[in-house]
């Protein structure tokens, strides 16, 4: 969900970015249509468990009204050998008949263990859809959502695999992912405004993945019965603050601070599908991204950042559109500068 206005730009942006990150790279043109590109860092052992929206560093042109969720058809799935079977983008929806439809059946096997956070393989269970049941939502942001043969189909369409890959359960799969940001100032405590634009200059808390070493918003799966502002101060503390493993006195002045912030009216900045190449047609990922704004940046800006659970790396990052994030990241960022009327 890259917003339109970066499209001319993204490939030579991302192409520096990587190359400044010393990462390396290669592009590939899906055959889907020659609009799409995709770029692919290295492949990865996947932690389904901890990733929010997405990380094997696949990149596209954006999707227009017509080009439906582009990432969840990049030629190869995401840490595997699997190649999608391709779907051109006049044969996404499903109301299109095309008896030639033959999709990939795919589970991962780091799925297929029956870990806390997956669901059984449907056959050896039934499932109840479009409901809650026993604290795990199956609802969609989407709405209702309709079922073949038992199992759930993606609401924007096809995928070119079917079963559910890296991702855990039947159908929707929740994630969080709170913005935490701050003005940039100077030593004097005064506003930073950008050269050019001559706006405010943001800066937000930035992960580093260990798996696919791009650079993301901290988040990760709203676990059964979890309520979302649950998880969004959660996955703050274990991704950005390593607030597991730091001695009790400091845990709790952590704890504090954190607690203090996310009670603050945060603003909701997109909830719903995510165009994630993790997508299959049976399985898809959903979020609820929140901007926690530290205004005063005697918060959470004066704690010392550290690494933790999922996260190589993590720092204040200034908010800009040159800066290359993963999946929809980009594009929540930019919606959150135009609501703090920041620079983009």
């Amino acid at each position: 969900m890259v917003p339109f206005l970066l499209r001319q730009h993204w490939i030579g942006r991302l192409r520096l970015a990587l190359t400044l990150f010393g990462l390396p790279y290669t592009f590939c043109t899906s055959r889907v249509r020659p609009g799409v590109t995709c770029s692919a860092s290295h492949l990865f052992s996947q932690t389904i468990r901890s990733i929010s929206t997405g990380c094997c560093n696949l990149h596209a042109t954006m999707p227009s009204s017509a080009a439906p969720h582009v990432k969840s058809r990049c030629p190869q799935y995401p840490g595997s050998k699997i190649k999608r079977f391709a779907v051109p983008d006049d044969k996404v929806d499903w109301s299109q008949n095309w008896p030639q439809y033959s999709p990939v059946s795919y589970t991962d096997q780091s799925v297929l263990k029956n870990p806390v956070w997956a669901d059984p393989e449907i056959g050896s269970s039934s499932p109840k859809f479009n409901t809650v049941v026993s604290g795990v939502d199956r609802t969609s942001f989407e709405g209702p959502y309709k079922l073949e043969k038992g199992k759930p189909l993606n609401p924007r369409g096809r995928t070119g695999v079917t079963g559910r890959g890296l991702l855990g359960r039947w159908g929707p799969n929740h994630a969080a992912d709170p913005i935490v940001t701050r003005w940039k100032v100077d030593a004097k405590g005064a506003k930073v405004n950008h050269s050019v634009s001559k706006q405010p200059i943001l800066q937000f808390v930035s992960i580093k993945r260990k798996d696919c070493g791009e650079w993301a918003i901290p988040g990760g799966m709203v676990d059964p019965g979890e309520q979302v502002s649950l998880t969004l101060q959660r996955e703050f503390s274990e991704e950005a603050m390593n607030s597991l493993v730091v001695p009790p006195a400091e845990r709790a002045k952590i704890h504090e601070r954190i607690t203090k912030l996310f009670k603050s009216p945060g603003f909701q900045v997109f909830k719903g599908y995510v165009d994630d190449p993790r997508n299959t047609d049976n399985a898809w990922m959903e979020t609820v991204a929140v901007n926690f704004h530290d205004e005063s940046g005697n918060s959470v800006s004066e704690l010392p950042l550290q690494a933790g659970d999922d996260a190589g790396q993590v720092q204040w990052v200034d908010v800009d559109s040159s800066f290359p994030l993963y999946a929809s990241h980009s594009h929540f960022l930019e919606l959150v500068a135009k609501e703090r009327k920041a620079h983009w």
